[in-house]
This record gives C-alpha cells, structure tokens and sequence, in this order.
C-alpha cells in the first residue's frame, strides 16, 4: 500500500493524465448513450443559452452543443491516436535506419529529415488537403505523414547510441543479418522514448486538426470541436456558448495528453528519472 502510495505520489501527472485520458475514452465510447440529443438534429430552439433542457445552450441552427461536444470527442481521438501512431511508425523505421546503417544512407535520409523539417508542417498539411480533399480519412493521413520528423530524430539519436553497444557487436559478430539486428535490437531498445514523444503527438494532432476544421478545411460531414468554434466565431457576443464549450473540450484533451507523455518520459527516459528520484 505504501509502494502504490509513494508511486502515485512520484507520478501524479502521468496518473491524473491517464484518468483525464479515461475519461475522455468512455465518453467517446458511450457518446450515443449519453448524449440527449442527436448532435445533427435541428431544432426552434435556435441560439437557447446554458440551461436545464440544453446544459451547454444550442447553435445558431438549434442543435445541442452538449452532444456535439460528446460526438466530437470521437473525431479528436480518432485522428490523434491514429495520426500519432502514423508518424510513430515512420519515424521510428526512418530513424533506426539511418542511425543503425551510418554513411551515405544516414546522410540521404537525414537530408530528407531536415527537409521535412524546415517546411512549415502546417502549410503543408493545408496545401495538401486543399488539393486532395478534407475527408476524415485523409486528414488523418496527412497529419501523420507531416508529423514523423521528431520521431525521426529521436530514434535516429538512439540508434547511433546502440549501434556500439556490445550486444549488437556481438550479433553483427556471429554473422546476424544487419536488418535482423536493427528489428530485434536496436527498435525494440530504442524504442522509449519514441512512447512518451508519440503520446505528445496525440495532443499535437488534434490541435492540428481542430485548427483545419476551424479554417473550413476538416470534414464537413464530421462533427468536430474546431469546426464548432468556427462556428460559433460570429456568434461571441450573442452566443458564447457556441466556442467557449467546444474550446475548453480541446484544452482539456491536449492537458491529458501532455501529462501523460510528460509522465511516460519521467519514467521511461533514466536521466530524468535519476533527477526526480534525488
């Protein structure tokens, strides 16, 4: 009991990130139970304020705010987790190998890192979807094919590292195939802080695709919490509810994302965790 206390209390963020990330999941999950309304019904009821029939007020068309806030949580993780896990796979892959194998492989693919690098991921990210389309689908894509760079970097830095050790010379002795080595060596040991960067990269990935939703630029047939404060842009005076709600979801979504990442990265990286532990 005093263990599980003294853990608690060493990793408050990475736990209270993991309840406000449990929390989030269940709603997304129960959505369609929960949620009073249907988010896609419209209603006379138009621009109705905070109130026992509609908690969080209706829109301009009269649909209920609450619910959509409920739907949109779906968006967000799925496009985060999945984005996330998009550039986690192309990062790490493209950093291993070009940590692991050196020369001129390193030296082309980290010129094709720090070319990627020095484009705005943003912009990117808008011309790409401006000219192939916003469907859920493909901004999910596009974002994780923006966003490896750093996963790159990480595992590229972690590969350099490992490469010397004495149990990959040991393979690279026997005879092991070197691509052998790389998936059963150096991945698997290089792999840590890729977890706790990829967990950041959620947060990442839903403000980014709140921030196209808000430029008209996401699924319009998807309900999203960007595309609700757009929404709601023209309505602050009249309307606070509108942006206010759909604001504070996201905020409290990319908080549980850090703190877990942030706590995965406290445990996971041992320089960090020598320092807390002093």
């Amino acid at each position: 009991m005093n263990k599980m206390k003294h853990y608690l209390h060493r990793h408050q963020r990475l736990v209270f990130g993991c309840c406000m990330a449990l929390v989030l999941v269940v709603i997304a999950v129960l959505a369609p139970v929960i949620s009073p309304f249907d988010p896609y019904d419209l209603s006379d009821e138009m621009m109705a304020g905070p109130g026992s029939m509609h908690p969080f007020g209706t829109d301009n068309l009269g649909r209920d705010i609450l619910s959509m806030i409920l739907y949109g949580s779906r968006t967000s993780l799925i496009i985060g987790i999945s984005s996330a896990l998009i550039a986690a796979v192309i990062g790490t892959v493209i950093g291993a190998i070009a940590g692991y194998f050196g020369g001129k492989v390193d030296m082309i693919l980290g010129e094709i890192i720090n070319i990627f690098m020095m484009i705005p991921s943003f912009f990117l990210i808008l011309i790409i979807v401006a000219l192939f389309g916003s469907g859920l689908f493909k901004v999910m894509i596009v974002i994780g094919l923006t966003s490896w760079t750093g996963n790159a970097k990480i595992m590229r830095a972690q590969a350099l590292s490992l490469r010397s050790r004495t149990f990959v010379k040991a393979s690279e002795a026997v005879g092991e195939h070197r691509m052998k080595i790389l998936i059963k060596h150096i991945i698997p040991n290089g792999i840590f802080p890729i977890v706790s960067n990829t967990t950041m990269g959620i947060a990442s990935a839903i403000l980014m695709e709140s921030s196209l939703a808000f430029l008209g630029l996401g699924d319009p047939n998807t309900i999203s919490w960007g595309q609700l404060i757009a929404n709601g842009k023209a309505y602050l005076t009249s309307g606070w509810w509108i942006s206010f709600f759909g604001g504070l979801a996201i905020i409290y979504t990319v908080v549980a994302f850090f703190f877990i990442g942030d706590g995965l990265n406290v445990i996971l990286n041992p320089k960090i965790r020598n320092v807390t532990n002093v």
